[in-house]
């Protein structure tokens, strides 16, 4: 009778322990899947930004040092991105962000490159990728919290640290990117 006692101990202990290992599998996926929603957005964003840096460059007068910024700016995110430094690419996130705004800002000073068709529909469809990356980064965040929080508790650490699952870090961003724009500076270069 001990013994069946014991092999149902044994069974019942190794279910749990087969659960909270399908649980952390399920989480890992979870974040790598909500990271593959925010890299598709932004290689489409990446896509994106030349042609609207092409159709400022057509009004010759258009500040150069603004598409360069833009340029540089694109080029950071990108590395961060192929390289998935999720710290990395929260700083050249921020940077992107404010040279893609301070364009549209200088934009404003030519009434041609506002009326253009090309440039509207450019400036709408990367708009309209900023807010569902935004959406993404998000859902990005939950899934990383959930991953940390079952990563970091008990007893799932114990399988955890025997399975090498990981804390991953949250995509953050610049004390500039949380606060609210100010809208004269962008009209300042």
């Amino acid at each position: 009778m001990a013994g069946w006692i014991a092999i149902g101990v044994l069974v019942m202990l190794l279910t749990y322990g087969v659960m909270l290992y399908n649980g952390l599998v399920a989480l890992k996926h979870g974040v790598a899947r909500a990271w593959a929603n925010i890299d598709v957005l932004l290689k489409q964003r990446h896509d994106e930004l030349p042609k609207l840096v092409e159709v400022c460059k057509q009004y010759q007068q258009f500040e150069q040092a603004t598409l360069e910024r833009v340029i540089a700016a694109r080029s950071r995110v990108a590395n961060a991105r192929e390289t998935q430094n999720i710290p990395a690419l929260g700083a050249a996130e921020s940077s992107l962000r404010a040279s893609v705004g301070q364009l549209f800002a200088v934009a404003e000073a030519y009434p041609e490159l506002r009326t253009s068709e090309h440039f509207m529909q450019l400036q709408q469809r990367i708009s309209g990728l900023e807010n569902t990356i935004a959406d993404r980064r998000e859902l990005y965040n939950d899934a990383v919290n959930l991953n940390n929080v079952r990563v970091e508790q008990f007893p799932d650490v114990l399988l955890a640290r025997l399975f090498n699952f990981e804390v991953k870090p949250p995509l953050e961003f610049s004390a500039s990117e949380k606060s609210d724009v100010e809208l004269g500076q962008l009209f300042k270069h």
